[in-house]
This record gives C-alpha cells, structure tokens and sequence, in this order.
C-alpha cells in the first residue's frame, strides 16, 4: 500500500489524494502538522514540505505534479493523463498557463484575513481566469482536457474548491464557461469524496492566522 503524507487542508496534497481517490488507489494518508513537523519528517522530504509519497519499496516521490504522472503511470485502472504526445504536452501548456493563480489566490487570501486592500490583487486573479476562460471557449468542451475528466482539471481543481472559503468567489462572475466547468468537476465521485465543509475550513483558517498549532488538527473528532 503506498502512503501520503498529507496536510488537510493543502491545495497541493490535496491534487494529489484526488488522483489516489480517482484511480481507485489503496492507501495510508499521514498527516504533517506544519508548524510543528516532527524531525524525522525531513528524511522524507529534505525541506519537509508536502505531498510526498512513499511506496511499498520505500521510494519517495514529492513535488505534486511530478506525484500525480508517477500515480497515474505506475497504477493501473482509469488513466488520467492523455496517451496522445500532443495532449500529454498540450496539458503541461495549460499548467504553465496556470501557474499564477496559486500565488493570487493566497495573496487574496492573505490581504483579506489582515484588513488589507486586495482590489489589484482580484484584478489579477480575474484576469489569470479570463486567460482559462478563452481556452474553454475555443475548446467548446466542459473539461480543459476535453469532453471528460482528466489530469489537468485535478491538478486546477483544488484552487477553485477554495474560492468561496477564501471569500474571493465574486473573481468568476463574468466567466461563465468557467463556472459551468466549476459545476462540472462539483459532480465528481472524487472531488465529492474529498469536499471539505466550509466551516470546518474556515475554523481551521481562524486558527491558522492565529498562529494556533492546533489549526491542522481542527474538525477532527478523537
């Protein structure tokens, strides 16, 4: 069985428990408070960050993305990235096109929980949305890998989950191919199956900005 170590609420774990849970995959998740890693956590990623994953060799993959392509290349059941060269590379484009929204999305977050103007920021962030907009309308598909759910939509999808919890939702209002995919990917067995209530995330984000170490830990029961 291969093992995640994980945070609850981290968009980039997260990316990768939705691929565990999309393929059907078997494991063990460790939860790493990150304001209080124990020491041996560094033998597993050298900065202790998250995800990492070990396997049944006890070989460590980190870095999210470079987590999802190794899960869905070395298990077998639904494939998530594309067969095709051209798809393979035209899902990377999309990422690269994506790389500013995870920056945005927690400067936004950041401004708002500490009293401070965020209007450039959202201005931004909107228009990094708009940018994803334009390749939903020129694909005229649902998915941005096309008529199904496949790797690229994982690997975006945590991000927009956070959206309403963050209080910056109002940054999709005028893209609607983007929130018809939004509705979409709500419906997946996978995404569902990983939803976390707003509340529980939003106690766990008041404790956070406390600085309270027991943020990590909040919603679970004993």
């Amino acid at each position: 069985m291969i093992r995640i170590y994980s945070m609850r609420f981290c968009p980039y774990a997260h990316r990768t428990r939705l691929v565990l849970q999309a393929k059907g995959i078997r494991h063990e998740v460790i939860n790493i408070n990150l304001r209080n890693k124990p020491e041996w956590y560094y033998t597993k990623h050298p900065f202790g960050q998250i995800p990492v994953l070990e396997n049944s060799k006890c070989q460590l993959i980190y870095e999210s993305v470079i987590a999802c392509e190794y899960l869905d290349d070395a298990y077998p059941g639904k494939k998530l990235c594309p067969y095709d060269p051209y798809e393979r590379a035209r899902q990377k484009m999309l990422l690269e096109l994506f790389h500013k929204v995870p920056h945005l999305t927690k400067e936004c977050l950041v401004a708002l929980r500490c009293g401070r103007d965020c209007t450039d920021l959202k201005l931004a962030l909107r228009q990094e949305f708009c940018n994803l907009e334009e390749i939903l309308e020129y694909q005229n598909t649902i998915f941005f890998g096309g008529d199904y759910i496949s790797m690229i939509d994982y690997l975006f999808w945590p991000w927009f989950e956070r959206l309403d919890v963050y209080g910056i939702a109002d940054c999709v209002n005028q893209t609607p191919a983007l929130r018809l995919w939004i509705q979409a990917m709500e419906q997946d067995p996978a995404v569902c199956a990983l939803h976390i209530d707003k509340n529980i995330f939003l106690g766990f984000l008041n404790l956070y900005f406390q600085n309270d170490p027991g943020a990590f830990d909040y919603g679970l029961s004993c």
